[in-house]
């Protein structure tokens, strides 16, 4: 008998057999089968076979950033949900901030489009009708910031007048006070609501990124028992809401893994969530302190889709297998692979496609994984864009590499996107070291050489044209911030946008303004209006300093 959630598929001239270890292994034979009949265009081309198989990893996630601007149609996510059961995915979280419809904070959420209960509810039959639990994810102190920005919620802030931080151009308060009680009751009026649309008994509740905490109201507190003491009496508070809730708390580890001899501390049955997105992330350092630790663990790489348009495909694949083989040998209690939206979630579907797919194979079988990089293009053709020209899925690998054409080693993002992001601060920049004219050129000449095959694609699915059209966006953009990277090379050192020559502005311009409106048009095909003039902002920003 296979292995829990393993099964044994024959096929042969008697016909088709399944052997399930139970209703798990039964559904992902069935997946295998429709994988394989895909393959071989119905059950009269099957060859005869014999598979035996069943997964490395006992649970195997998939996040999802909803709070980035980008919050998936009804009719997007339940393709997606499907898509993530075919690749044999059994988890999936919707990263939240502030996107669920919460009763009576409609000044939070009223331009966000967000995820209504009854749609909560939706998703979560769905999903469970498909062998997938949809974890409830709610952020529970740092990252509160689209709530602590507004008058009423200030007063439960760390630093009420605000910090300077990454994910967003104002300075504004970011994280809950840990050592005010009202934010722990703050928390349980949100659980209260949000749980119950759920059949999960697991609550993510984030903790991750804490970098304010100590600096304001919990500054005599930290100075006095330590911040690492004051996050662990937090992170209890909130274990203790969940638990008598009846859930049992997920939570992302990077803080913790600040003060490791802190781990054994942690509440028995609260899940770690070790999470890292460059190649070279120590999962082997941080599998090791949790594998020490007796507590529950699971690795969390990344798609590398975000800050970067198209991707970046062999730091996903580095970085994905590096968590697979790690946690593997650390005896991780399962996966989830993340992909975020990071300034304006810029890139389109597609280019998250690679990573869902390769590591949903890590999560599997990492000895396979291992060895199949190279068939990352046909596995995407025939597995999610449904292409037998083998056009699309070899488009969205190599535009997720070109970015390398640069050798620039920026990390987290790419320098393509990086020149957008940052286009008004001066070149050189610290996140694009060493770019050079002659690294654009290449980087630009390769994306115009895979550009030019996307008319070769013969994808049959319904959202096909959509796919094409938005790889060519990707694309697009991508070329035109190597044409805006080497302008701003050729000026002096320093100089802003507005000094270079207005022919060149004008060209510029004239060549964004049309993307800037795609963005909008391709947005609206997937995606709910929340966010949008958020997302369009990262474009229209360019185009306003091109405009002087």
């Amino acid at each position: 008998m296979p292995r829990a959630q393993g099964y044994r598929l024959r096929a042969g001239p008697a016909g088709i057999e399944i052997c399930a270890a139970d209703a798990a292994g039964e559904r992902h034979a069935e997946a295998t089968l429709d994988q394989v009949l895909r393959l071989h265009t119905g059950p009269a081309a099957l060859p005869a076979f014999e598979i035996e198989d069943g997964p490395d990893f006992a649970r195997r996630g998939v996040l999802l950033d909803v709070s980035r601007t980008k919050v998936p149609t009804e009719r997007t996510l339940a393709d997606q949900v499907d898509l993530l059961a075919s690749f044999k995915v059994d988890e999936l979280q919707l990263y939240t901030e502030h996107a669920f419809a919460y009763r009576g904070h409609e000044e939070v959420w009223r331009d966000a489009s967000p995820i209504t209960p009854d749609e909560a509810r939706a998703l979560d039959r769905r999903c469970r009708d498909r062998g997938i639990e949809l974890v409830p994810n709610q952020q529970s102190l740092g990252h509160m910031h689209r709530w602590l920005a507004r008058e009423r919620y200030r007063h439960l802030a760390e630093v009420p007048e605000g910090v300077v931080h990454a994910f967003s151009r104002a300075q504004e308060p970011f994280s809950l006070c840990p050592t005010d009680l009202a934010s722990l009751e703050f928390l349980g009026r949100l659980y209260d609501e949000l749980l119950p649309c759920f059949e999960s008994r697991l609550l993510n509740v984030g903790l991750d990124e804490t970098f304010d905490i100590g600096l304001g109201r919990s500054r005599a507190a930290c100075a006095a028992r330590g911040k690492d003491r004051v996050y662990l009496e937090f992170l209890r508070g909130v274990h203790e809401l969940a638990r008598a809730r009846g859930h049992r708390i997920q939570f992302w580890g990077d803080v913790i893994l600040q003060h490791p001899g802190r781990i054994p501390e942690l509440p028995a049955d609260a899940v770690a969530l070790l999470w890292g997105y460059d190649a070279e992330h120590p999962f082997e350092r941080e599998t090791r302190a949790f594998a020490e630790s007796g507590l529950e663990f699971r690795v969390c790489p990344g798609t590398s889709s975000w800050q970067s348009v198209a991707g970046r495909t062999s730091n996903a694949v580095a970085n994905l297998r590096n968590a697979a083989v790690n946690g593997l040998e650390a005896g991780a209690g399962g996966w989830l692979s993340t992909d975020w939206g990071d300034r304006g979630h810029l890139q389109p579907p597609f280019a998250s496609a690679a990573g869902i797919l390769f590591g949903a194979g890590c999560a599997w079988n990492v000895a396979a994984a291992k060895e199949r990089a190279r068939d990352l293009p046909a596995l995407l053709d025939a597995h999610v864009f449904e292409d037998p020209a083998g056009v699309l899925g070899r488009a969205a690998v190599d535009l997720g590499d070109a970015y390398l054409e640069t050798g620039c080693p920026s990390t987290n993002g790419s320098a393509l996107f990086f020149l957008l992001a940052f286009a008004d601060e001066p070149l050189p920049h610290a996140r694009m070291p060493g770019l050079a004219i002659e690294g654009l050129e290449r980087a630009l000449a390769r994306i115009s050489e895979v550009r030019a095959r996307l008319h070769g694609a013969r994808s049959a699915r319904p959202d096909a044209e959509i796919t094409r059209a938005e790889m060519g966006f990707a694309a697009d953009l991508l070329a035109w911030t190597c044409r805006f990277g080497r302008a701003r090379l050729e000026a002096p050192a320093g100089a802003p946008v507005a000094a270079l020559p207005h022919a060149v502005r004008r060209a510029l311009e004239l060549e964004l303004a049309p993307l800037a409106a795609e963005h909008r048009r391709l947005w609206a095909l997937r995606h709910r209006p929340g966010g949008l003039e958020e997302s369009a902002s990262w474009l229209e920003r360019p185009l306003a300093l091109l405009l002087g």
